[in-house]
């Protein structure tokens, strides 16, 4: 079954991207002449998904303003004004917007560049309620920009994950994944993060992973934007090549 609802994690602080973080949230800062945010935005409307609930904390109102202007995915606002929540914490709170079938989840701080069919199509299709919990996509090293902190899972020819501790043949979690709400049951109200879940489902033998094709790109500090904005330049240019008709030497 493909999500159509979307928690889209955008209430982080986004210290180390100061000082341009001073004065705007981190999900407003441009690349290549788009917000962040609407990079993954983008991407769930391309995806069919019909709502998307966007979290906020810092400088929340700026990105009210920005999100009511889109008309696909339809935004709800999940207000963490009173107190930042951490990514699993985010989502528990969102819970009563998100309902009760499987959803995606994006980080509003982190996008990617497909190469072929888009990756969260490809998420859904091998999306298994039956065996899953949590499908997480992943990238590899090679593909990705802006990361400079390891490896986070090894992968099983049948998708399954742990941990990787950092082992270079590892992958690197994408901001993206499906989750199900049932992970959820019982869960603190307080602030906490994913990898309680992520490990949970470890345990159950019930978190996987599917490789994206295409680059990955993440911006941790100012001085990571200019190479963030050169891997989209790049891969919209491979792209358009791809897509561009080839002539015989008897066309015009």
């Amino acid at each position: 079954m493909k999500p159509t609802t979307a928690m889209v994690l955008a209430a982080g602080l986004g210290k180390r991207m100061r000082p341009i973080t001073d004065s705007m949230p981190k999900p407003l800062v441009k690349i290549a002449g788009k917000t962040l945010l609407d990079w993954g935005l983008d991407s769930l409307e391309a995806a069919g998904v019909a709502k998307a609930v966007v979290n906020v904390h810092y400088l929340p109102e700026q990105i009210v303003a920005h999100v009511a202007h889109r008309r696909a995915p339809k935004i709800v606002i999940s207000d963490e004004r009173e107190a930042l929540l951490e990514s699993a914490g985010g989502i528990v709170k969102a819970l009563p917007l998100l309902g009760s079938e499987p959803f995606y989840i994006i980080n509003a701080d982190t996008f990617w560049i497909d190469s072929g069919q888009p990756s969260l199509e490809r998420l859904a299709l091998a999306w298994d309620a039956a065996r899953m919990d949590i499908l997480l996509m992943l990238t590899d090293l090679d593909s990705a920009t802006g990361h400079c902190v390891g490896t986070d899972f090894l992968i099983a020819h049948d998708g399954a994950l742990r941990r990787s501790k950092g082992e270079p043949t590892g992958l690197i979690y994408a901001g993206a994944a499906i989750i199900h709400p049932r992970i959820f049951k019982d869960a603190s109200t307080g602030s906490h993060s994913l990898n309680i879940y992520f490990d949970k489902a470890i345990a159950a033998g019930r978190l996987f992973g599917m490789k994206m094709n295409g680059s990955w790109i993440t911006v941790g500090t100012p001085d990571a934007i200019p190479a963030a904005e050169a891997t989209v330049a790049g891969a919209l240019a491979a792209s358009a090549r791809k897509s561009a008709p080839i002539f015989g030497k008897h066309d015009a």
